[in-house]
């Protein structure tokens, strides 16, 4: 089972959702400060990072920007309010999926296992690697480069890039992106799309241009088609 580390700084909160995924069979080790999560992190070695938005002192955007800094680790945001504007700051800074308190524990199981879920590849055989301009996707080996320099992609921006690759220039909604790599089957937060595809873009596309791989198309959705 996956080694979680929590970081939340309600004490209620903490042990209840700790005990809850022990009960499953997780490893679990809380914290109770972003700092203490930070040096927790160095140790545990978790699989994932549940968070709390709102810490005391370093609050949780924080600790998701430094663990980006050097980690692709999967990060799971937890708030207290799901039209929070710092939810939006938090998915910017590389979440990859956020949940809103109080959230059963079969919630959080779920959202847990699909983020960690191994990609499939929905097209069936492809080849090994697929080359698109200067970027390489290798699907078997989970890979992304760039004029040959591997690109360090957290998980839902690999699982969206393979999804959107896979049917060049079929539109997708983002609805459809929700369901498809989130897994939410519900009407979801659009926030997590768009806030992945920017991030997305700023690893693969050229700054200085007009987005070349990811397109946009205004009251649609989202394709993938190499200008």
């Amino acid at each position: 089972m996956p080694r979680v580390l929590l970081v939340e700084d309600d004490p209620s909160v903490r042990e209840g959702v700790e005990l809850g995924l022990r009960r499953r069979g997780h490893e679990v080790l809380a914290a109770a400060t972003g700092e203490a999560g930070l040096d927790a992190l160095r140790a545990f070695r978790p699989d994932l990072l549940l968070l709390d938005l709102m810490l005391p002192g370093m609050n949780g955007v924080q600790v998701c920007r430094r663990v980006r800094e050097t980690s692709q680790l999967p990060i799971i945001m937890l708030t207290a309010r799901g039209d929070d504007f710092d939810v939006v700051i938090g998915l910017e800074a590389g979440a990859d999926d956020y949940i809103v308190k109080p959230a059963r524990t079969e919630v959080i199981e779920a959202r847990i296992r699909a983020v960690l879920r191994r990609i499939e590849d929905p097209a069936g055989a492809r080849p090994a690697v697929e080359h698109h301009g200067d970027l390489a996707i290798d699907r078997a080996g989970l890979t992304v480069t760039r004029a040959g320099t591997r690109l360090a992609l957290a998980p839902s921006e690999l699982k969206l890039l393979l999804h959107l690759s896979a049917a060049p220039e079929q539109v997708f909604s983002r609805q459809q992106l929700l369901e498809h790599v989130w897994e939410h089957s519900y009407h979801g937060d659009a926030r997590l799309v768009d806030a992945c595809v920017r991030r997305l873009r700023t690893k693969i596309e050229d700054p200085a241009g007009s987005p070349r791989y990811i397109q946009t198309l205004r009251g649609f959705g989202y394709r993938f088609g190499p200008l």
